[in-house]
């Protein structure tokens, strides 16, 4: 295949297609030849993809969307994208271009005083009375439960919610 002017500054060098074009699935019936050149829909599928834009935004230069799209999305459920993937990572740890360092981070995160069970302001709490036992015991349940903003009465009794 004749090499394709590189239009974007993300396309696909010589060099990149040279090493991905024979990981791509080979057709397995002959019949009516490509319309579209996969070097053209595969940098179309990486622009969108850095762009991530919707498909319908694909620029004209890298054929029709619903082309791009369709390829990429038969190619993602074959599995050919992982594939793809696999072998190019096998590649490159083979070239030691990757280094599998862990690094593991030993401090300590706090989270916020709101998240971390702090007390919580201006919300009624049965459990805390705001007045004595002695008029708790003669008023019943919930009369130490002052009526607020965020308490519902309900059957002529207060209820505060937790």
């Amino acid at each position: 295949m004749p090499t394709v002017p590189v239009s974007g500054r993300a396309d696909l060098t010589d060099a990149q297609w040279a090493v991905l074009e024979p990981l791509l699935p080979v057709g397995k019936k002959p019949g009516r030849p490509r319309t579209w050149p996969r070097r053209a829909l595969i940098d179309g599928i990486r622009w969108r993809t850095r762009a991530g834009c919707p498909w319908r935004d694909v620029p004209e230069r890298y054929r029709p969307w619903a082309s791009v799209y369709g390829l990429f999305r038969s190619w993602q459920r074959e599995g050919t994208w992982a594939r793809i993937f696999t072998s190019l990572q096998a590649r490159a740890d083979a070239a030691g271009l990757i280094t599998w360092d862990v690094s593991v981070d030993s401090t300590v995160v706090r989270a916020h005083q709101h998240a971390a069970g702090a007390r919580k302001r201006g919300i009624c709490r049965c459990s805390r009375p705001a007045t004595s036992r002695r008029t708790m015991r003669w008023a019943g349940p919930g009369a130490g439960c002052l009526p607020r903003s965020t308490c519902r009465v309900s059957s002529g009794r207060n209820r505060c919610r937790s």
